[in-house]
């Protein structure tokens, strides 16, 4: 299966490249039509005094027809697209899957406890092993 990388940012509700280990990821997830209207895609609110995005608002927004989503159930809709190396095996691949993110326990060697983060997990093709895309924390 050959994915369609994005052009622009625009086109995009979420987009990384990390690397981890000797392992690469390169994810995004595109933005969909309006299922009301079909015009237009959905985005988060615009700002009406600034014209800017407002980036911590809980709602998707159609701006054609006004239609709004919730944040949740928008994202757990949405598709993502993932092109990774394998920190175990170096396998080069490549995953669809739902963006879903989903409570993992991991073990922080920082802080030397075990700690639990939102993730989107899915196997490498070849080895099976679990790759873990973490939600970036502050």
């Amino acid at each position: 299966m050959q994915l369609k990388e994005p052009a622009s940012m625009d086109e995009c509700i979420y987009f990384t490249n990390r690397t981890i280990g000797t392992g690469k990821i390169k994810a995004w997830v595109f933005r969909e039509i309006c299922p009301k209207c079909g015009k237009r895609l959905m985005g988060k609110p615009k700002d009406e005094k600034t014209g800017k995005v407002k980036i911590r608002a809980g709602k998707y927004v159609c701006p054609e027809c006004l239609y709004a989503a919730e944040k949740q159930e928008y994202e757990d809709s949405l598709t993502v697209n993932i092109r990774y190396t394998c920190p175990h095996c170096s396998h080069s691949g490549e995953v669809q899957q739902s963006f879903k993110r989903r409570k993992i326990q991991r073990f922080n060697e920082e802080t030397g406890k075990k700690e639990t983060v939102e993730a989107v997990r899915f196997q490498c093709e070849k080895c099976k092993q679990n790759i873990d895309l973490t939600k970036k924390m502050k």
